[in-house]
C-alpha cells in the first residue's frame, strides 16, 4: 500500500539578514525540504515523505527587510528512499497532479514578507504571504543565521491552501494535514 503525498507545499521560506542591500538568493546552495507525514489506523503500512521544493529565484534586502522568493512545483521531487522507484512515480505524478498541487494551474509557490522582526543578533520572525495552490496566506516564520545564511522551519496546513490531504484504503492511511518545510537560503 502506498501513501501519495498531499504536500505541501512548499512553501516559502524566509530569512532576512545582516548586510547591506538587496542581495539575490544562490539557488545552487539553498535547500528546501518538505517533510509531509503519515497518519491513520494502518499508518504503519504507509510512508513518510521527503521532497525538495528548489527555490527558482529570489532576492531579499536588510536595508528595508524583505524576502521574496518563488518555487517552481514542476521542479519538486519525491526524494523517498524506502520506496520502490514505480511507488515514487506514481508519489510523484499525485503530488504534482490535480489531486495535490496541480501545477498545470498553479505552476508557481511564492513568499513574500510583509514584516521583519529582529527577535536578537542572528534571530528573526518573518511574516509574510504565502502563495500556493492559488490561494495566499499570512505566514509567520522563525529565522536563524547572519552573513547570508539562514535556516528555519515553517509549518503549513494543506487544507488552508484548498488542498485536501490524500487518503489511501477509505482513510485507513492518509497524509497529515501539517507539513513541515525546512530551509536553508544562502546569498550570493
Amino acid at each position: 500500500m502506498r501513501v501519495l503525498v498531499g504536500l505541501l507545499c512548499a512553501t516559502f521560506v524566509p530569512l532576512a539578514g545582516a548586510a547591506d542591500a538587496s542581495r539575490l538568493i544562490d539557488v545552487e546552495k539553498s535547500v528546501m525540504t518538505v517533510h509531509v507525514y503519515k497518519a491513520g489506523l494502518f499508518s504503519a503500512f504507509g510512508h513518510n515523505h521527503e521532497i525538495t521544493a528548489p527555490i527558482e529565484r529570489g532576492s531579499f534586502s536588510d536595508e528595508k527587510p524583505v524576502v521574496d522568493l518563488v518555487v517552481n512545483a514542476h521542479q519538486m521531487k519525491v526524494m523517498d528512499q524506502d520506496v520502490s522507484d514505480k511507488d515514487r512515480a506514481e508519489i510523484q505524478q499525485t503530488m504534482l497532479g490535480p489531486k495535490v498541487l496541480d501545477t498545470e494551474k498553479f505552476p508557481n509557490i511564492s513568499f513574500r514578507s510583509t514584516q521583519v522582526e529582529k527577535l536578537g543578533s542572528s534571530k528573526f520572525v518573518v511574516d509574510g504571504d504565502l502563495t500556493l495552490h492559488g490561494q495566499t496566506r499570512p505566514m509567520r516564520v522563525e529565522v536563524e543565521g547572519q552573513g547570508g545564511r539562514y535556516r528555519g522551519v515553517a509549518v503549513l496546513k494543506q487544507t488552508a491552501f484548498g488542498i485536501t490531504p490524500v487518503t489511501v484504503g477509505g482513510g485507513a492511511v492518509k497524509v497529515k494535514n501539517e507539513v513541515r518545510v525546512e530551509f536553508e537560503i544562502v546569498a550570493k
